[in-house]
């Protein structure tokens, strides 16, 4: 609730100071690089949030599934391994792992995940997807949450159902892949968490990306 809050507010804050603009020729909705960094810092990156549905929900269904969490300077250590695995496991591909704390980001550009407009996986990602789901499958004790994105190029409710099917996609691919789906969750953010300018193909190219957010499961939380 406090995620969703701070992203309507932000980009309420964003539009009201006139940071969406809507091309005369085109009709084509663009955020201005204004208004990208007024959102970003409004938020502090909406990765800043909270899990999809809240913790308290997800622990009862992840300790009922015999999951335990992490507790002390064991949560540290732990990511820091599947860091490191991670980074190992994914070199060469694009995808890009951030880290945030004790959480991690894997950002994924559709270039290299996602045929235009479809929600299918392409066949040459499956290798790099297959081994993020052998770390996501060892390191078992963190919630997995699956963010996907859009340009703003199309109709908004186009835009946030695809990127709907993009994060459902990837979690339906992980859980056949060792990732216990009682640890994954989705969200569509469509086209309202731009990275970079839509007004360059290198932008909408950012922008247009599914992102794996890996949260440790704490003991008590």
């Amino acid at each position: 609730m406090r995620t969703r809050f701070l992203i309507a507010t932000a980009l309420g804050a964003a539009l009201l100071t006139g940071g969406c603009m809507t091309d005369p020729v085109t009709g084509e909705r663009r955020v201005s690089n204004t208004a990208i960094g007024g959102i970003t810092g409004a938020l502090g990156g909406y990765l800043l949030g909270d899990i999809v549905g809240g913790r308290n929900d997800r622990t009862e269904k992840l300790v009922g599934a015999g999951l335990g969490g992490l507790a002390g300077v064991a949560i540290g250590s732990y990511m820091d391994r599947q860091e490191r695995e991670l980074r190992e496991r994914t070199a060469g591909s694009d995808v890009q792992v951030i880290r945030n704390g004790d959480d991690l980001i894997l950002r994924m550009p559709s270039g290299i995940t996602f045929a235009t407009d479809s929600a299918t996986i392409d066949p040459q990602f499956r290798p790099t997807l297959d081994r993020v789901g052998e770390v996501l499958g060892q390191y078992d004790q963190t919630y997995v949450d699956i963010y996907g994105h859009t340009d703003s190029t199309g109709a908004d409710a186009y835009n946030q159902t695809l990127s709907e099917r993009r994060a459902r996609s990837v979690a339906d691919y992980l859980s056949t892949r060792g990732v216990r789906s009682v640890r994954i969750a989705t969200r569509g953010f469509g086209e309202t968490q731009p990275i970079a300018s839509n007004d360059t193909e290198e932008g909408r190219a950012a922008n247009r990306r599914v992102e794996i957010k890996l949260v440790p499961i704490e003991n008590g939380r």
